[in-house]
């Protein structure tokens, strides 16, 4: 019962302090596998003021998905991403499932103030006080995607498209012989994580912008499109 699972694993049911409750982290974590490292996840990074969207890959076992449904329903403030991706290792499914958790949260009642993206076997290293403190005194305002001009030994990803392939029931991303034409608005191409801290008014942009739609569509056969998406959109000027 969610009685049970909120005292036996002594989820925080109410702000720390001043300052957390009057600054709201929104999550996008992203699974498929191993119920019991998410539970420990969540548990880790959860607060009641906090906002955290579910990503579960569509062709996970339908044991796993109920399982994690069965815990993201003892809580307000917690809910499955209301489009799912069948998820491809380095294909553009793995953005697009960024993308639909953002939609559901700009949607949201919460007045969130940062996103920050996660994968089931990630662990924090700080509290939920320490992330907040570090985004307001050293970012302020700012996105964290950091990235360099894409070097040359990875302009591959971006130059030729990739496909996705079915082998022996394992679905993998391959270079087809096609040449990609060169990016929407001349956009120069940076290169950095796939993982970021995001202001809210920067996923609204890229939600809306005419340069952050045309660069999404021109990223759907390139090679690990979240390693590129985020950084070039950062670098645009204002």
């Amino acid at each position: 019962s969610c009685s049970t699972i909120l005292k036996t694993l002594h989820f925080i049911t109410s702000p720390l302090s001043e300052e957390e409750g009057n600054f709201s982290l929104a999550y996008i974590i992203t699974i498929h596998k191993e119920l019991e490292m998410f539970v420990r996840l969540l548990r880790a990074i959860y607060m009641p003021q906090n906002i955290y969207c579910i990503h579960i890959d569509e062709k996970s076992p339908r044991g796993y998905k109920t399982a994690v449904q069965n815990i993201v329903n003892c809580f307000e403030n917690v809910f499955i991403s209301s489009k799912r991706e069948h998820v491809v290792y380095a294909g553009f499914s793995r953005l697009q499932a960024d993308i639909n958790c953002m939609r559901d949260l700009v949607n949201s009642k919460v007045q969130w103030n940062y996103v920050i993206n996660l994968c089931g076997q990630d662990y924090p290293l700080k509290t939920n006080k320490e992330i907040i403190e570090y985004i307001k005194t050293k970012w302020n305002g700012k996105n964290i995607t950091p990235g360099i001009v894409q070097p040359l030994h990875v302009k591959h990803r971006t130059e030729v498209s990739y496909r996705e392939f079915v082998h022996s029931g394992v679905p993998y991303v391959y270079p087809a012989k096609v040449r990609k034409a060169q990016p929407p608005h001349n956009l120069t191409i940076y290169f950095g994580s796939a993982y970021y801290i995001l202001s809210k008014a920067f996923v609204e942009f890229t939600l809306s912008d005419a340069r952050a739609k045309a660069l999404l569509e021109w990223s759907r056969d390139t090679y690990s499109p979240d390693e590129h998406y985020w950084v070039t959109l950062n670098r645009l000027p204002g």
